[in-house]
């Protein structure tokens, strides 16, 4: 049997799930990035809030190129299982929010037509960090981005702010309904960057022709902020087949999920929204602060683990975090280098949050791979690591930790000559990567790459660039992983953050 109409009356009956929902009132909302962490967050929130109050606040997802979810979702009446995996069991639910869904690289004109029509109210979205076309050195929208002048000089919009801009033309030249644009995405004051990238690429539109788009958003629209956070693993031919046994019925698209998660949003909304605190939500003025505990101490933190994991050789964030050296690494950096950067939100315990988060890594359930986590760090490190960074070298300490961060990463995407770095290693995806491996090819040591990267290239921003004791540190890390294996540079650097070793004085600014 596979997953249609029957799923509806098979997840009644079926102890493992729990009821979908039948039929929204219609779709208010848009999602840009159909992928498996809305599937698994989003979506979840928006179930909880229509079962609470029901409401037109069905779903109408976008997939940016990829077809596989669009087309299971056609075929299984638009409904998929949502897995809750401990190591207590496994749990499902089935959302049910989905009305549409389509490609936007097959139908770009559709996502225009979409955001320009009065009965959506909210766009959402989860693109990655990669899909906001900015530069990370100017932090302003990347007018170079092929993407970008392609939609600047007209036709059907490929690039995600180049969809959101000409979409918001469309309903102000239409009839002008007031809409919220919300990112679910790790980015600081994901609401505010996203209304500039929106605004820089309407203001960039020749003569006045964006005059009437740019007063509409002053008037009607609203980029609230928001902070998501939950673990998504990739799913797995063994996911389907557990799902499907305890389903009785054939699922091709079962996201994986962790007990845990969090959505923390600024109530900024137009035109009305779902009653998400019913799946949890936290409506609040501190979604900043929010957003630094979790990009800094759960995302920074997990880079780490994930590039050390996968240097000695691990598949898992929780094998990982299960040896001493690591979690001891990730202790340290958490507490001594990425906690004094975070103003912690009202009423949150950090004691608390902290310890969720090494029983979240310890999921050994859930078995999170270190090749996804520290895939695309060129994009991820410059919003977990260089305010933290920053902050202490102001403080005239060295954040020996973060700097292994960095160590680690290009270890793991730009080893130098002779070293292999693991097959961990090898499976991350970044688009820096070619650029990244060009530059280890042509340089005699970690000190060299660690300059071109971080102050030829800029990867981690401009002030970094300009932290001659932080990249000489980097490069000293480089040096040791190589030369004395990843344990070594562990073990020097959580000594050298604990003031518990007074080791090298270099001009690396080691203590």
């Amino acid at each position: 049997m596979t997953i249609n109409a029957d799923l509806r009356m098979l997840s009644r009956t079926t102890p493992a799930a729990t009821a979908p929902l039948v039929n929204p009132a219609g779709a208010g909302i848009l999602h840009l990035g159909l992928g498996s962490f809305h599937r698994a967050h989003q979506a979840m929130y928006t179930a909880a809030a229509l079962q609470k109050e029901g409401g037109s606040w069905g779903i109408v997802g976008v997939a940016s190129r990829s077809r596989t979810v669009v087309e299971a979702l056609r075929a299984q009446d638009f409904l998929y299982s949502v897995a809750t995996i401990s190591p207590a069991g496994t749990t499902l639910a089935i959302p049910g929010v989905h009305s549409d869904a389509f490609v936007a690289a097959d139908q770009p004109e559709r996502v225009v037509a979409h955001i320009a029509d009065p009965a959506i109210r909210i766009v959402t979205l989860t693109v990655t960090e990669n899909g906001y076309s900015y530069s990370a050195s100017t932090e302003h929208l990347d007018l170079d981005d092929p993407s970008v002048r392609a939609d600047l000089a007209g036709g059907a919009p490929r690039s995600t702010i180049g969809q959101l801009a000409r979409g918001l033309q469309a309903r102000a030249a239409g009839a002008g309904e007031p809409l919220s644009v919300l990112s679910c995405d790790n980015l600081a004051a994901n609401g505010k960057h996203t209304e500039k990238l929106v605004r820089e690429f309407l203001q960039a539109l020749p003569g006045g022709e964006a005059s009437d788009a740019l007063a509409f958003l002053d008037r009607a629209v609203t980029f609230p902020s928001s902070m998501v956070d939950r673990i998504v693993p990739a799913t797995t031919p063994q996911l389907r087949n557990e799902v499907g046994t305890l389903l009785g019925a054939r699922d091709e698209i079962p996201v994986p999920g962790e007990p845990f998660s969090m959505w923390a949003i600024e109530d900024r909304f137009a035109a009305g929204r779902p009653a998400w605190e019913a799946g949890g939500a936290v409506f609040t003025d501190e979604v900043g602060r929010y957003e630094q505990m979790k990009v800094r101490l759960l995302n920074g933190t997990h880079s780490l683990i994930a590039y050390l994991g996968a240097l000695r050789g691990v598949a898992t964030i929780p094998e990982a975090i299960g040896l001493g050296g690591i979690e001891d690494a990730a202790r340290s950096v958490m507490r001594r280098e990425y906690e004094p950067s975070v103003e912690v939100p009202t009423g949150v315990d950090i004691r608390e949050y902290e310890g969720q988060l090494f029983e979240r890594w310890g999921n050994s359930a859930l078995g999170h791979r270190t090749s996804q986590v520290g895939s695309d760090g060129s994009v991820k490190l410059r919003q977990r690591i260089p305010e933290p960074a920053l902050q202490a070298l102001g403080r005239g300490e060295m954040p020996h930790l973060i700097a292994l961060t960095v160590a680690g990463y290009l270890s793991c995407l730009a080893p130098l000559p002779g070293f292999d770095p693991g097959i961990e290693a090898a499976a991350m995806t970044d688009s820096a990567r070619e650029r990244l491996a060009a530059f280890s090819a042509t340089v005699r040591d970690g000190g060299e790459l660690a300059l071109r990267v971080i102050t030829d290239l800029q990867l981690f921003g401009t002030a970094l660039a300009h932290q001659d004791a932080f990249i000489a540190r980097v490069g000293e890390l480089v040096d040791m992983i190589r030369t004395r294996g990843v344990d070594a540079a562990i073990t020097d650097a959580v000594s050298a953050s604990s003031g518990t070793s007074s080791a090298l004085t270099t001009k690396g600014g080691r203590r």
